[in-house]
């Protein structure tokens, strides 16, 4: 048995894996978009990500349009238009010396910028100085640059939570989405670490959710976030863990793909973790324990696809 597993699997890397798809979802299955955050920060992150969707299971990424290696990630998603890509819409640079700035002129979005013309390096300073209108505008000059480049855009989403950290930023984002007609990451009941960050999330987003239902947006049933683990064999173990405690729903698994080169090593003390997320996701045991569980691996496109099949069937009967 275990052979033919083996050689199943290797048939499915040279035939390319297939996403699960149907025409709405089963309120008993379960269903999971992988998605890679961070493309476009890096070329080390942008060979990872790559490789995660086109060797492994990686199903979804999602684009940081302010950072520096943009265009050699906007260029590969219009070459592979039928993956999926969202946009990590941001409003932090993070990192030490590895930094960006907004795609506004800096002169419209003062209230987002640090004394050197960067973007905040926490989400803390954004809660603490951002302006909810300059935050919509960075956001569409976001959105609009990555429409500009022919990025066939599935979702958006929040680069390190930044968006919903204050009530109106929020609002702001909800708006975005619904504006552009593009599916947005929200979350029917935020987790504890987020709803104990920030105690008025959970009623707020209870409020505008109607709206996003309204829309046909897809809303998720749980966010696994995973940052813990220094070591390959650790992060493979809990994610696992995470695999097999997956209820019937949909959910997004968030990881950050990187390959350990000298540039991402440079960049981040993070750079072990995000190695070990592309071999964790690229592995065959990993895919095989994945089927095993009754786990279907979607993109956003589907999982938008299948909300609206189930909005159109209500509308008819």
């Amino acid at each position: 048995m275990r052979l033919f597993h083996q050689l199943l699997l290797v048939s499915l890397f040279f035939v390319g894996f297939t996403f699960a798809s149907a025409a709405e979802m089963d309120p008993m299955k379960k269903y999971l978009i992988i998605h890679a955050d961070d493309a476009g920060m890096s070329h080390s992150v942008n060979l990872a990500t790559i490789e995660g969707m086109e060797k492994g299971i990686v199903s979804s990424c999602s684009i940081m349009v302010p950072c520096p290696w943009f265009k050699e990630f906007a260029e590969y998603a219009v070459a592979n238009p039928t993956k999926d890509y969202g946009l990590h819409l941001t409003l932090n640079s993070e990192w030490k010396h590895y930094k960006w700035g907004p795609v506004a002129p800096r002169e419209k979005v003062p209230s987002l910028l640090d004394s050197e013309g960067y973007l905040w390096d926490d989400v803390p300073l954004v809660l603490m100085n951002a302006k909810a209108s300059e935050v919509e505008t960075e956001l569409r000059a976001q959105i609009d640059r990555a429409l500009a480049f022919k990025i066939p855009v599935s979702h958006l989403d929040t680069h390190m939570g930044a968006l919903v950290c204050r009530p109106d930023i929020l609002e702001v984002y909800i708006r975005m989405g619904l504006e552009y007609k593009i599916p947005l990451m929200i979350i029917k009941q935020p987790d504890a670490p987020s709803t104990k960050a920030f105690p008025w999330l959970a009623a707020k987003i209870a409020e505008l959710r109607p709206l996003v239902e309204e829309s046909g947006f897809p809303i998720l049933d749980s966010l696994i976030r995973f940052n813990s683990g220094d070591t390959l064999e650790q992060r493979k173990a809990i994610y696992l863990k995470d695999l097999r405690d997956i209820k019937p729903g949909l959910h997004q698994l968030i990881i950050h793909c990187g390959i350990a080169n000298e540039e991402l090593q440079g960049i981040t003390g993070t750079w072990k973790k995000r190695d070990a997320d592309l071999r964790v996701f690229t592995d065959p045991e990993v895919i095989a324990e994945i089927n095993r569980l009754g786990i279907e691996v979607i993109t956003w496109k589907q999982a938008h696809d299948m909300v609206q099949s189930k909005k159109t069937a209500d509308a008819s009967n």
